[in-house]
């Protein structure tokens, strides 16, 4: 059975039309080339018949034979063919990618610029520097100066190296770093004349990427910071390995030599494999130990080539005889591994994260009650009671004025709401909490935080995302009056009736029979939801109990508990508290229907008599105000998220439920420092809020709620 969409959006075969005419109107010249592709690949039966077998071919593909020949024109036809049938699938599928990116973030005349252009340039210097060299004795040189070939590669290399320079750190070096690892792989261990134009391209691109692009527009900072340094030895590390592993699975004969002899056997490969997995892992998360290890094995591999180097100049010396087949390969391979021990030790400052035993070892902090103490005296969000809950862990500045509490689950360290600081050091504390992170190999993001910090992060250049609405109910002028008020005039005038009391108490003050109730209340509540009771920003009775906290109890004249809630202090500095935020709302199902309208007004009223200036009803997670499809991905499947885990929890149902009260909407974000880090810190979330579920259960559930 079908289902319909929603308003206003298309769905199925339309939502398929409608993504392909924007894609045609956004990148016609990437559309039109690859469409030009697959036209003449089936018009001319090269998509069936290899297109170097035929008689045309020279008179197609490009290269220096071509160019001797006055066949000028093959720079024109030969960026539309492929030498093979199926060499089809990467050739359209990467010019469509890498072109599509670069006339995405460029424009398209800029990106027609740089792509034609640098396919024309990258194919003119490769075929100059062949015809330079083939006369030399390099062996190489002239077999490669003799071939053709086809295809728009070098052109959309050039133009993703330089679409490269407007993205934000740290994306633009790891897109860099692929293409470099990539080029170097190809031109030093297989060197075909395809990979000598992927090699020029890139070597004329990259160093012209920020001025082609514009200064505005690139998005690369001067130095290199941690990050971008463990990006660069991680890069070198996987070059040279994948190096190994394409010298041992396809031998060949490239600028260097052949590569008998040099590659490593089967066992020396699955040690090294088996060696460098987990060093890359380590190295990316700025381990101490993975980097000891990386400079441990590139020194021995670059003393290995000085023992070499060393045995071979003492056979000349003596007149010895020593194969010398296959050592330049040997030596630029031994030289790469030299430039990667070079930068393990430039990058030395990167690598100080402790082994992990080490870090359990000092993970003990300050406690709730130094944060309770700061809170008090600084005040904090809506949400700021939360970080003195048990479970969290407290990054403290070194003035010991300011915190961030934090969960540290899938190695991200997940803080909670702002700052709790003085005015005006709140950007400083999460600048220190991230460099704490970088430090200890722990991804940071900073959960439910308000504009205020978002734009401290900014400064960082973390990206953000909505997350929840905090539903903020201003007490002064507060009136039950009109239309929008009427289901809470009914509830406070239904209770009147029924002989209903609203108490507002310290829970952990109650006798033994309310308490009780209470329990049954929360344990009625928890049996028919399908997970268990969640955590984090979501309290229980166990934070109901903590004396600075009052709950809300709608007690009938028989001394039956219809309904409970929570509030929890919002401090505002100075000692003082300004507001509360409602937390854990619990009712019978056969009590006093209108229990919570009833409970919620009652505790506002009383509140505003003790002079608290607002209430908050706390924000519902993946739910919001507002109308409209999300345009970020992220925001997509946060959307998507929401829908999932709304039967079983209602996050949308209540927060339709706290729009009763008219309030004021205060947006909470996630903010993080890049995309990449979304699956991890979503990771981290599902811990946090469901600690003791596991992740087959989560799927498992969510899997049977797509399918009702």
């Amino acid at each position: 059975m079908t289902h319909a969409g929603a308003a206003g959006r298309p769905a199925g075969g339309g939502r398929i039309r409608s993504t392909v005419a924007v894609l045609r109107q956004r990148l016609p010249f990437t559309s039109g080339v690859t469409l030009a592709m697959l036209v003449l690949a089936v018009a001319t039966g090269a998509l069936w018949n290899a297109a170097e077998d035929r008689a045309v071919y020279p008179f197609v593909a490009y290269g220096l034979p071509s160019l001797e020949a006055g066949r000028w024109w093959t720079m024109f036809t030969g960026p539309f063919f492929a030498v093979i049938p199926w060499y089809y699938v990467p050739m359209v599928g990467s010019f469509a990618l890498f072109a599509g990116f670069a006339e995405w973030r460029l424009g398209t005349r800029r990106a027609m610029a740089v792509t034609i252009g640098g396919q024309f340039v990258s194919v003119l210097v490769a075929t100059q520097f062949l015809a330079l060299c083939r006369n030399s004795g390099w062996l190489w040189a002239e077999r490669v100066a003799g071939s053709l070939d086809v295809g728009f590669s070098g052109g959309a290399l050039a133009a993703v190296a330089v679409a490269s320079a407007t993205l934000r750190p740290p994306w633009a070096l790891r897109l860099r770093a692929g293409l470099c690892v990539y080029a170097g792989v190809a031109i030093v261990y297989v060197g075909t004349l395809a990979d000598l134009v992927h090699f020029f391209a890139l070597l004329l691109a990259l160093p012209l990427g920020k001025r082609l692009v514009g200064t505005r527009r690139a998005g690369t900072q001067a130095t290199p910071n941690l990050r971008e340094w463990r990006v660069l030895v991680v890069a070198g590390l996987l070059l040279l390995t994948i190096a190994e592993i394409v010298m041992f699975l396809v031998p060949g004969d490239g600028p260097f030599g052949s590569d008998d002899g040099v590659s490593l056997s089967a066992p020396e490969l699955v040690v090294l494999v088996l060696l460098v997995v987990p060093m890359l892992n380590g190295l990316r998360k700025g381990g101490r130990v993975a980097w000891r290890w990386a400079v441990a094995l590139s020194a021995f591999v670059t003393l290995q080539g000085l023992a070499v180097a060393t045995l071979v100049g003492l056979a000349d010396v003596f007149g010895g005889d020593y194969d010398t087949a296959g050592l330049p390969l040997f030596f630029v391979d031994n030289l790469l591994w030299t430039v990667e021990l070079a930068v393990l030790i430039a990058a030395r400052h990167a690598f100080r994260v402790p082994s992990r035993r080490r870090l359990r070892r000092h993970a003990q902090g300050p406690g709730p009650a130094l944060a309770r103490s700061l809170l008090g005296r600084h005040g904090g969000s809506t949400l700021s009671w939360m970080t003195t809950w048990p479970r969290n862990t407290y990054f403290v500045r070194e003035d010991g004025r300011s915190y961030l509490a934090y969960r540290r689950h899938a190695g991200v360290a997940v803080a909670l709401g702002d700052p709790i600081a003085p005015d005006g050091t709140a950007a400083a504390t999460v600048t220190e909490f991230a460099a704490m992170c970088e430090n200890s190999g722990l991804v940071p993001c900073v959960f439910s935080a308000t504009e205020a910090t978002v734009a401290a992060t900014r400064e960082l250049g973390w990206q953000h995302v909505q997350v929840a609405e905090d539903n903020v109910l201003d007490l002064d002028d507060l009136e039950f009056r009109g239309k929008a008020w009427q289901d809470v005039r009914s509830a406070l005038n239904k209770a009147a009736k029924q002989d209903i009391e609203f108490r507002l108490v310290r829970l952990a003050d109650q006798p033994e029979p309310i308490l009780a109730q209470v329990r049954a209340l929360s344990e009625e509540w928890m049996s028919g939801k399908a997970m268990p009771e969640m955590g984090f920003t979501l309290g229980g009775l166990d934070e109901a109990m903590d004396p600075a906290t009052r709950v809300g109890l709608a007690v009938d004249a028989e001394g039956t508990v219809h309904g409970v809630t929570s509030w929890l202090p919002v401090h505002t500095g100075a000692g003082k508290i300004g507001g509360w935020t409602l937390d854990i709302m619990r009712r019978s199902a056969h009590g006093f229907r209108p229990v919570m309208e009833f409970l919620i007004a009652s505790a506002c009223l009383a509140f505003r008599d003790e002079g608290a200036r607002f209430v908050s009803l706390s924000g519902a997670p993946l739910a919001r105000s507002g109308d409209g499809f999300p345009a970020r991905p992220v925001d997509r499947a946060l959307e998507s998220l929401g829908r999932v885990m709304e039967p079983y929890y209602g996050f949308r149902s209540l927060h339709a439920f706290k729009a009763k009260f008219q309030p004021r909407h205060v947006p909470l974000y996630l903010a993080f420092r890049d995309a990449a880090d979304l699956p991890r810190i979503g990771l981290a979330l599902s811990r946090a809020y469901l600690p003791d579920v596991r992740l087959r259960q989560l799927a498992k559930l969510v899997s049977s709620s797509r399918a009702r």
